[in-house]
């Protein structure tokens, strides 16, 4: 049976921070095993071949990123791991001590991150602490050790990502770590978008827990994984049969996790070629955007000084919206992303650029472009051949919307 890629959207997608196409590998991984029946917590014979071919999975995540397998916690992605981390951490703190009742978060984290944090603030007495960042989405270290050195004894946990969804800023995650050490207070990462971009390696970089997720990297989407030290206080979010550790109850998803082992290993291997590839690629696109529109503003770190994803373009453009901009490209073939959550049905600015201190005007007209894998420089070619066009007529519907609500009001 030969098994191939699925076909890439037509057009030119620069969309692959949202989800990446599977692997050739990691899918016929997944048909192999999505063939068979066992369920892995069984003991005949089934059971057992499904138990290994998930125990096979763990061992390869883990040598691919610096864990031990034990170390290694199967989710259903992203968000659930990110969900054990932060309440599963905070609950294991307070148990071992009632004063640990703040949760210091970056204020550039996603939603994933953000929103149990906060719901901890609303149903179970957490304090929650946004931290600042720069201009560039860079987490203000100073302005942490100033926190931990006025509430260390009363923090439960510290969550910065590892680089950032929107912006693709590199964050300082191990001086994060040292700086949390000295109070004993465990650190979370969400390296969802970092794995298969940067070199990510979880013992070396001293954290306590990092999220992961398959369909970022080539792998199924539907599964994850969170990485916990084993000594670390975590308490379950999902009870049931016991599973994983006893902290994530649930059947196991055997053939989507033999796909996401199969991916992060791929994902791993090919980084060095395909970091530098998308690297070049991602500078061609950001120079030949600006010359397109010179208005345009990259957002994020300089490209130039390695603390940014290879694969991340984001750009405001000054006097147009990004919904406009984004349903333009997409009638001209190029698939993008705003970068801004959509609340209610009413166009949000994105909370990673408001934190950066981009006044809400500007950030409205954000704009994001990821490439992955499967990326071609005509894909660039097609970007730049719609944009200008694109951006003139989303600036032309900016000032009738103004004039109306000028009117109007």
């Amino acid at each position: 049976m030969t098994v191939t890629t699925s076909p890439e959207p037509d057009g030119a997608y620069l969309d692959h921070a949202a989800t990446t196409p599977m692997s050739a590998a990691a899918l016929a991984a997944f048909v192999a095993e999505a063939q068979r029946t066992g369920n892995a917590s069984s003991l005949h014979s089934a059971g057992r071949a499904s138990r290994r071919a998930v125990e096979e999975a763990r061992e390869t995540v883990a040598h691919a990123l610096g864990a031990r397998p034990s170390e290694v916690i199967f989710t259903s992605g992203g968000t659930e791991a990110d969900n054990l981390a932060i309440k599963g951490i905070f609950w294991g703190r307070r148990a071992q001590d009632t004063r640990r009742t703040r949760v210091l978060v970056s204020a550039v984290e996603h939603h994933a991150v953000l929103d149990p944090a906060f719901w901890l603030a609303g149903h179970a007495g957490a304090e929650i602490v946004l931290l600042p960042v720069d201009g560039e989405g860079r987490l203000d270290l100073d302005a942490l050790r100033a926190e931990l050195a006025a509430h260390g004894d009363e923090t439960a946990l510290i969550s910065v990502m590892w680089a950032n969804n929107e912006v693709g800023t590199i964050q300082p995650v191990r001086e994060v770590v040292r700086a949390a050490r000295h109070y004993g207070i465990p650190v979370h990462t969400d390296a969802v978008q970092a794995v298969g971009q940067v070199e990510v390696d979880f013992t070396a970089s001293g954290v306590d827990a990092m999220t992961i997720s398959g369909h970022k990297l080539g792998g199924p989407t539907g599964v994850g994984a969170l990485l916990a030290r084993r000594d670390l206080a975590l308490d379950a979010v999902l009870h049931g049969g016991g599973q994983e550790r006893g902290v994530r109850s649930g059947t196991l998803d055997t053939a989507s996790i033999a796909a996401f082992g199969v991916a992060t290993r791929h994902a791993v291997d090919c980084l060095p070629k395909r970091a530098a590839r998308l690297t070049a690629l991602r500078d061609d696109l950001v120079a030949r955007v600006r010359e397109a529109d010179p208005q345009a503003v990259l957002r994020g770190a300089d490209p130039a000084s390695g603390d940014r994803l290879p694969g991340n373009a984001h750009f405001t453009f000054p006097g147009a919206e990004g919904d406009s901009l984004l349903y333009l490209l997409d009638s001209a073939g190029v698939q993008a992303s705003t970068g801004s959550a959509c609340q209610a049905g009413v166009p949000q600015p994105s909370h990673v650029l408001l934190a950066m201190g981009v006044p809400e005007a500007e950030a409205r007209g954000a704009l994001r472009f990821t490439l992955g894998a499967t990326s071609t420089p005509a894909d660039v070619d097609r970007l730049v051949a719609a944009l200008p066009q694109v951006v003139t007529r989303a600036r032309a519907a900016g000032l009738v919307s103004g004039r109306a609500l000028g009117s109007a009001s």
